[in-house]
Parts: C-alpha cells; sequence; structure tokens
C-alpha cells in the first residue's frame, strides 16, 4: 500500500519513515486526531476510510477531551461508546488536601 502524506511534526518521536501504516493503524489515527490539522485528518480518511477510524478510535486507550469531543460529533456516538472515556470514569480521582 502506498504511505500517507502526514506533517512528520505528528511523529517527533518516531522514525517517520518507519512507521508501518497497517501494523500501526490505531497509532497513527491517534496522532492525526489529538495533533493533526485538517489535511492530515482528510489524509487519514482517504487511506483509511471512517469505518476503520472509529473502529480504531473506539478501542484507544487514551484521546484528550478535545479529541473526544470531535470523535463524538463526526461518528455520532456518546462518550461512553469509546474505551478511554470508560477507563478514565474506572480510574479513582486523586483529592489533594
Amino acid at each position: 500500500m502506498k504511505n500517507i502524506n502526514l506533517s512528520k511534526v505528528l511523529f517527533w518521536d518516531t522514525d517517520y519513515t518507519q512507521i508501518d501504516y497497517q501494523k500501526h493503524a490505531r497509532y497513527v489515527i491517534e496522532r492525526v486526531v489529538m495533533y493533526g490539522n485538517v489535511r492530515d485528518w482528510r489524509a487519514i480518511k482517504e487511506y483509511y476510510g471512517k469505518r476503520k477510524i472509529k473502529q480504531e478510535v473506539l478501542q484507544s486507550r487514551y484521546l484528550d477531551e478535545k479529541s473526544l469531543n470531535f470523535l463524538c460529533c463526526i461518528f455520532n456516538l456518546p462518550k461512553e461508546k469509546f474505551r478511554c472515556y470508560i477507563i478514565k470514569q474506572s480510574s479513582p480521582i486523586h483529592l489533594d488536601f
């Protein structure tokens, strides 16, 4: 398969040339959703399709609040369907006194 033309800054901690876009689809999609721009979003939508993106983000262990809200709107889903939201809700809150 062809490579995706994504912003290299999204993968500041990775060798961009060594990314396997099929094997590491969730990693790539998470990076684009949280840190990418509109061009990056369009590129992964074209490469993976909305179905694959939805499948991967529903299983993500972490998405920031803004990204989660964006994905809820895009896929017309409640937050409770996302694994990252369920994990966050089950984590005890640390209280500082």
